[in-house]
């Protein structure tokens, strides 16, 4: 506000300040087979001719993961950081039950 203000733009009022999307990077710890993922995860699509991971979108809650071979996962969507973290957990929990994942 203080800036705006300083370079002569208007402020009419204090802006509302609200969180709408948080993007957040994960390292899962291990090495993970998009191959067989794909065929794991329901709404999931590899294609990599086009883009070196896999993307996957969850249901509940509504979170959009990109997940790569050397185990890093970023997750879009989430408005809040414990829907994140459910989010991680669910995926993490599929991942190791369908042995899509192999720890270092």
């Amino acid at each position: 506000m203080r800036s705006l203000k300083s370079k002569g733009i208007p402020v009419l009022s204090a802006p509302k300040v609200y969180i709408q999307n948080i993007v957040a990077s994960v390292e899962s710890g291990g090495k993970i087979d998009l191959e067989r993922l794909v065929y794991s995860l329901k709404r999931t699509i590899y294609e990599p001719e086009q883009f070196p991971g896999a993307i996957h979108r969850m249901d509940d809650p509504n979170i959009v993961f990109l997940i790569f071979s050397n185990g890093n996962l970023v997750c879009d969507g989430g408005k809040r950081e414990k829907e994140i973290s459910r989010a991680v957990d669910k995926l993490k929990s599929r991942i190791e039950k369908d042995i899509v994942i192999s720890y270092r």
